[in-house]
């Protein structure tokens, strides 16, 4: 990738819109906002699906986050899409073709971590086209 910015983010929302318990699975649809700040300053926007086994285990989940804000100087806005297997792994990507503004062709990965005191860190690895 040609680009990587890094920062952190807080979670401004965390909103439980809708829960099914069934036999073997709860799911769930969940809202979530988000405050950006670092080489990626601005807000998102989250809509995620999730299902957890019936003892609470680790969900898996599927989401999309509309972020508007500035990326290393230019702004605009792009969708990240997610997708997580319990604690097997995160992949959260660019999704094509969502950049607008000075961000209009911007592709790429976004690597996220969270300590053991619960605050989130990232890095996106961008290119611009």
């Amino acid at each position: 990738m040609g680009f990587r910015a890094a920062g952190s983010f807080e979670l401004t929302t965390f909103e439980q819109v809708e829960v099914e318990e069934r036999e073997s699975a709860s799911f769930g649809r969940i809202r979530i906002a988000k405050v950006f700040t670092g080489a990626l300053s601005g807000t998102s926007e989250v809509r995620m699906l999730s299902v957890g086994g019936p003892g609470g285990e680790p969900a898996s989940y599927v989401a999309v986050e509309h972020v508007t804000g500035e990326l290393d100087g230019r702004k605009g806005s792009f969708v990240l899409q997610h997708a997580a297997w319990d604690t097997s792994g995160t992949t959260i990507r660019v999704a094509p073709g969502t950049g607008a503004g000075e961000l209009a062709g911007i592709t790429g990965e976004f690597h996220l971590t969270v300590d053991e005191s619960g605050a989130h860190t990232f890095v996106l690895e961008y290119e611009l086209g």
